[in-house]
């Protein structure tokens, strides 16, 4: 949704999120609904405004410049979705369940009260449309608002409001060779009578005098070959444009299959396409989490990445130790780097690298293993293409290039396993050059190999060194399931089914073995820091386990189904979720405590997969013990209907920062390498001030002032005019007598008496000689406790001088 073509409006979960169309960064959060929103409108009479429906049965009103709601409008069922009409001033449109029917739903108009107050409630509704269906594609308002259309299934039915008229028509419903007359989506031209249609066999349909219930006509277009997804017209409804899973947008001229235009090539399925109200810009999104901004001589402009969402996360969740960015299954046969603060991809690299063809039923190179060396020089990435007989594996590396700032294949190793991969990871030490790095790959052909990097004797070859597999271990012939390093990387854990092996990662001697029948070890790690000494290992029997590696015992048990053990890098916490009862629980503990420092029964009633620690930046100041474990580091999770989710210390209002806190002062500069850069520059100049002994003066009033604050945090449309603010601006800047130092007023007072010392003298010697002549008494007491003011004047000169250099006599 587009607000006059600079910013744009969109839901993402159960929030709302205002992007510049200029920069595509994200300018607003709105959070406030306790559940998904549904659909966004602007407000027809106010169009800096804006309303947002949510299944949790609210609506809510913003001023989207500030972010701030207004009013909240509750109606009591899940609407599903939203629609405003400018003919309807105190009205919107919803679709709600129908009371008492399953998966029967209806279009409802509700009416919004202004009486006082934020919470209202909003209980007068009308039913407009009865069977319609719960999309939000699939119902039309056209001509200003005279009519409402709707389509389900091969039903058409058309609402006019003035003569309280419902039309309804029909096509065969049976699939035939001609195609699929299933409706899919609809749209209403703006100023006519007409209604676009899209069909699941990918044909349009363009449908008039439907004001008739037997002589209507249609004229049909067709060009997708397979479901029409969306289709929008332009503001004037000369054209109009339509999308499908060809990934091309399409638009149509004059009703004719001959005049149309192509933008090919947006990188997958289009879902929806939004006109903004000047019609100079379209956006579509896409299935892969993605909005395209498209000029109106179908150009492509911008686009604004969010997470893809695979079918299959086989990746796990990694951290770039570079980025500090999520790296998980992007597009088929991608990574994607996903930065969690912009809530944005970074970029997304091709490991692959093949043509991913989109149809049912192939087997594919997949990307199913990923691991960085600890400082991000290096990428491991395995991928396999599932066959009859045996999977087609291969493991490559890459190594980051700083000149170019992206990863270059280093080595391809064509089958590494004769089975599938299952684990894998760099040995990861901080201080080890790239000579000593190691890579451990675990399979289920009953080995583990280790992959060390060797110098290249080849002189044709284009880089320096590469890697080869230096050493190939197992035990009892039992599958290889999972495998880690300790932290100062001396040794090495990797489980075999039942039982646990620990390896000297120089000579490769088996140290020690670790069983916790019965049931075969789903996860494994080593403790940090101060528990250096424990590996934890989780059962798929449900029990967690805790051994001391000196004394090679158990040291405690729980039992717990843990799904994810997942240590803190820098800490000694290590994160565990269970899934009991149908729903997940966290629990965080140090290995040389059986009791859980924290326990988050019910996190979410989604089955939890995969969960990773993003260090953050800056140590967070946490005033609560409860979560001290949060203060390094943040833990993200990511559910079976792949839902990205986090846990939080601040509550929804202090993690929504409001917007005048957000303006370009000084305090709040936008994360930017410029902003960066210039912060360091200050702290560096203030550094050398304060070195040189000089005293730094800062005006601190023009922040202070009222009116400085008031003209910056005010937002630019409810100001008022120039020539009222700018006497209030000048004189705010205007330094008072009241607010000087003692040293400056007498410093002021000096300079005014020598300024008015010669033309005084006079004045001073005449009124001496009278003084003199009528009362010498007088003047004799004056004398004696009186100083004239240039003695005065040369006594505060003697003050002043440093007489310190007596002292060293």
């Amino acid at each position: 949704l587009f607000s006059p073509s600079r910013y744009l409006l969109c839901a993402c979960g159960d929030f709302v999120k205002m992007y510049s169309v200029a920069t595509e960064e994200t300018l607003r959060l709105m959070g406030g609904h306790a559940d998904l929103v549904t659909g966004i409108q602007l407000n027809p009479h106010n169009h800096m405004q804006l309303y947002s429906s949510s299944l949790d049965g609210s609506i809510k009103l913003w001023d989207f410049m500030d972010g701030i709601p207004i009013k909240t409008f509750t109606v009591g069922s899940k609407l599903l979705a939203l629609y405003t009409l400018a003919s309807s001033e105190d009205s919107v449109f919803v679709i709600i369940p129908k009371s008492g029917e399953r998966d029967t739903f209806q279009l409802v108009s509700v009416k919004l009260t202004k009486a006082a107050g934020q919470d209202l409630e909003a209980k007068e509704l009308s039913v407009v449309l009865d069977g319609v269906d719960a999309s939000p594609k699939r119902v039309a308002f056209g001509r200003e608002g005279e009519y409402v259309a709707s389509v389900k299934e091969v039903n058409l039915q058309v609402y006019f409001f003035k003569q309280k008229q419902l039309n309804r028509f029909s096509l065969r419903a049976t699939k035939t060779k001609s195609g699929n007359n299933r409706f899919t989506c609809i749209a209403c031209h703006p100023t006519e009578d007409c209604i676009a249609t899209g069909h699941a066999d990918g044909k349009i349909r363009l449908w008039r005098n439907f004001c008739h219930k037997k002589e209507y006509t249609f004229s049909t277009l067709h060009w997708h070959h397979d479901s029409v997804m969306d289709i929008a017209f332009s503001i004037e409804g000369t054209t109009f444009l339509s999308g499908g899973v060809e990934s091309v947008l399409v638009l149509w001229r004059n009703e004719s299959d001959r005049q149309r235009d192509f933008l090919p090539r947006l990188g997958s399925a289009i879902q929806y396409i939004s006109m903004s109200s000047d019609g100079t810009l379209c956006c579509t999104l896409h299935t892969d989490n993605r909005i395209s901004i498209i000029n109106s001589n179908l150009r492509f402009s911008k686009s604004i990445q969010g997470l893809i969402k695979s079918t299959d996360v086989k990746t796990g969740l990694v951290v770039d130790p570079r980025t500090k960015a999520l790296v998980l299954n992007g597009e088929p046969g991608h990574l994607q780097f996903y930065c969690l603060q912009s809530d944005q991809q970074l970029f997304s690299l091709d490991i692959v690298q093949r043509q991913y063809i989109h149809q049912a039923g192939l087997n594919q190179a997949d990307l199913v293993k990923v691991a960085f060396s600890a400082q991000g020089k290096w990428l491991a990435t395995v991928e396999e293409r599932e066959e009859v007989n045996d999977p087609e594996l291969q493991l490559k590396l890459w190594f980051y290039d700083e000149e170019t700032q992206s990863f270059k294949l280093n080595t391809r190793i064509n089958t590494p396993h004769e089975d599938h991969i299952t684990d894998m990871c760099f040995r990861d030490m901080d201080g080890l050059e790239d000579d000593s790095l190691i890579l451990v790959t675990a399979g289920r052909d009953r080995v583990f190999k280790v992959w060390v990097m060797v110098e290249d004797t080849d002189p044709e070859a284009q880089q320096s060194v590469s890697w080869s597999c230096d050493f190939v271990g197992s035990y009892h012939n039992y599958q290889a399931t999972k495998c880690c390093f300790s932290e100062d990387g001396s040794l090495l854990a990797v489980s075999f089914e039942e039982t646990v092996t620990v390896w000297d990662s120089v000579t490769w001697d088996l140290k020690c073995t670790f069983c916790h029948p019965p049931g075969k070890i789903r996860n494994i790690c080593f403790g940090r820091l101060t528990c250096c000494k424990y590996l934890i290992g989780a059962t798929d029997y449900g029990f967690l386990c805790c051994w001391n590696l000196l004394s090679c015992a158990l040291e405690w048990s729980a039992h717990l189904n843990v799904l994810v053990l997942q240590p803190d890098p820098l800490s000694e916490h290590i994160a565990a979720v269970s899934w009991l009862s149908k729903e997940s629980s966290l629990f965080v503990f140090k290995p040389n405590e059986a009791r859980p420092i924290y326990i988050q029964r019910n996190l979410c009633k989604e089955k939890i997969q995969l969960a990773a620690f993003v260090p953050r930046d800056e140590p967070e100041m946490i005033g609560s013990e409860k979560y001290l474990w949060l203060r390094r580091s943040q833990l993200f999770f990511l559910t079976d209907t792949q839902e990205l989710m986090t846990l939080s210390t601040k509550s929804l209002e202090e993690r929504l920062t409001p917007s005048s806190k957000q303006l370009a002062v000084e305090e709040s500069l936008p994360v930017t390498p410029f902003s960066l850069l210039l912060g360091k520059h200050r702290r560096q100049q203030s550094q050398e001030d304060i070195d040189l002994g000089k005293l730094v003066v800062h005006n601190k009033h023009e922040q202070d002032s009222p009116a400085v604050k008031e003209l910056l945090h005010t937002p630019a449309h409810v100001l008022p005019s120039a020539s009222f603010l700018c006497p209030i601006f000048i004189n705010s800047l205007l330094i008072s007598k009241e607010n000087k130092s003692a040293e400056e007023v007498a410093d002021e007072v000096e300079m005014e008496s020598e300024k008015t010392e010669d033309d005084s003298d006079e004045e001073r010697d005449v009124t001496g000689m009278e003084q003199e002549d009528t009362n010498p008494v007088e003047l004799l007491g004056e004398m004696t406790c009186k100083l004239s003011k240039s003695q005065e004047k040369e006594l505060r000169k003697l003050r002043k001088m440093d007489y310190s250099w007596i002292s060293a006599f």
